[in-house]
């Protein structure tokens, strides 16, 4: 028997500390599903822009989670803990891991401002030599977050030891070391990926100090000490997308994921790299580059539009089924707080066009779901730029795969075949429990790890007529950004003056 099949009792945990709840998952190392549960939690919005989250509700989902998947598991069988989670949300907490303050999730758009002067220092020249490519400091970034903080809380910054990230902090509670990975530090680490990049931050005074040591996402980071797991070793595990990247089996050249979360995330893999501003390239990992791009609405705008019109997901997605393909020429933008990838445009906003007298709700619910898989389209050209290759493979998943209208809309707008995996809402959290495995010697790397766990539940084959007919949709889709790019920034600035 050899390692990557080991023992008939292996056991694998994963976590994964997502935007709108807990997920944790028991696996056998070879990826099949045991056992699962969710904990969710809420995000405040006590201003406009705000989107907050108290890191207390992520700890008590880890430890709910824990309990449940393993009750009744013999301790022995569990052979390590993978933790992964949402990024560019962060915690600012004291020398004994106490949060100061809410923490600042990565939707929230309150460092616009702050954001524009620092992105305003560096020239796209600058940014490649910095980071390896021309990336935008939004106000999602934890320089432009840590300088806001700074500026706004100075008695709170002064008291800050530590600027973590969900997974970090918990993973610090959990085993009480301190540590994080280059693919989750966005904009603070250089081209290598290694290392902090001395000029991003310089950015702020007292930020250096206040950024935990870096590590492989699966290299060991101690015995878990939390009741619960024993001693079980924990990984020091990495970004949520990127645990999807593991869970979809994007470590091979030519593959792309779309990961309909809260988030949208489109990725996709290549032994070149040419990066451009719309997406994020991470530094290349086993002779592989990543290109990823987050946008900042997927399955968060079917959840506003299903809070909006007091319906429940389902009787949103069975209205959009009796609205024809199209909807009668509706189309829907999600920029509801802002966008990231590709615009990265902290100003615009979601709109609804081509309302007439005969729209109905029908209309709106399939614009909505088509306005999301174009943001995917847009998204996909980028990161495909990016990888200077075709990528014809795309796989599906998260919360919004379940749904076999919204996968067969993917396929139509993208125009390709979308295959959507066995683990359609546990992506990130099969990814965390790979990485633990290999962490643990399970596997002997992510790749070898991957090709073992991930399948595919069903393909879904575009259909030449309708893709035909979204085509000039899509292009309104596009075009419409910059047609209204003044407006928006207009309304911005309206809002700003409010505050």
């Amino acid at each position: 028997m050899n390692a990557s099949q080991g023992r008939s009792r292996d056991l694998i945990l994963g976590i994964d500390v997502g935007t709108t709840a807990v997920k944790t998952a028991l696996f056998t190392a070879g990826g099949a599903l045991l056992r699962a549960h969710t904990v969710g939690h809420a995000t405040a919005r006590p201003r406009p822009g705000y989107a907050e989250q108290d890191p207390g509700d992520w700890w008590d989902g880890c430890l709910r989670g824990i309990a449940a998947v393993l009750d009744g598991v013999p301790g022995g069988d569990v052979r390590s803990v993978g933790l992964v989670s949402q990024v560019n949300t962060h915690v600012f907490a004291d020398d004994q891991l106490r949060p100061l303050a809410p923490a600042i999730t990565w939707q929230d758009q309150r460092c616009a401002a702050v954001a524009r002067e620092l992105d305003g220092r560096f020239t796209a020249e600058d940014k490649t030599r910095i980071w390896g490519g021309p990336i935008t400091l939004d106000a999602s970034r934890l320089v432009c977050r840590a300088a806001w903080f700074g500026r706004r809380h100075p008695e709170l910054w002064a008291r800050t030891r530590w600027v973590l990230s969900p997974k970090d902090w918990v993973n610090a509670r959990l085993t009480g070391t301190v540590r994080s990975d280059g693919l989750s530090s966005v904009g603070l680490v250089d081209g290598s990926g290694d290392r902090y990049a001395p000029e991003a931050i310089a950015l702020v005074d007292g930020l250096a100090e206040r950024l935990p040591p870096l590590a492989a996402p699966a290299s060991p980071l101690g015995p878990v000490t939390a009741e619960g797991l024993g001693r079980v070793p924990a990984v020091t595990g990495t970004m949520d997308a990127f645990g999807t990247v593991f869970g979809s089996g994007t470590t091979e050249p030519g593959r792309a994921l779309l990961s309909c979360g809260t988030s949208l995330i489109v990725a996709g893999a290549s032994r070149q790299s040419l990066p451009n501003r719309g997406v994020v390239t991470f530094p290349r990992t086993d002779g592989l580059y990543v290109h990823a791009a987050p946008t900042q609405a997927g399955g968060d705008a079917l959840s506003w539009w299903s809070r909006a019109r007091s319906l429940s997901v389902p009787e949103v997605l069975d209205a959009a089924a009796c609205a024809p393909p199209g909807a009668s020429g509706v189309v829907f933008t999600p920029h509801l707080l802002g966008e990231r990838a590709p615009l990265w445009d902290s100003a615009v906003r979601g709109a609804f066009l081509g309302l007439g007298a005969d729209t109905t709700d029908a209309h709106l619910s399939r614009a909505v779901l088509e306005g999301v898989a174009m943001s995917g389209r847009q998204a996909l050209a980028a990161v495909e730029a990016a990888c200077g290759v075709p990528l014809d493979t795309v796989t599906l998943s998260g919360g919004g795969s379940r749904s076999d209208l919204w996968a067969q809309i993917f396929a139509d707008v993208l125009r390709r075949p979308v295959a959507r995996l066995t683990a359609r809402d546990s992506g990130a959290v099969l990814g965390a429990a790979l990485l633990g495995a290999v962490g643990a010697g399970l596997h002997p790397d992510i790749t070898t790890a991957t090709r073992a766990a991930v399948l595919v539940d069903r393909v879904f084959d575009p259909d030449p007529a309708r893709a035909d007919l979204l085509d000039p949709l899509y292009d309104v889709y596009t075009s419409s950004y910059e047609a209204l790019r003044d407006v928006h920034a207009r309304l911005d600035a309206w809002r700003g003056a409010q505050d």
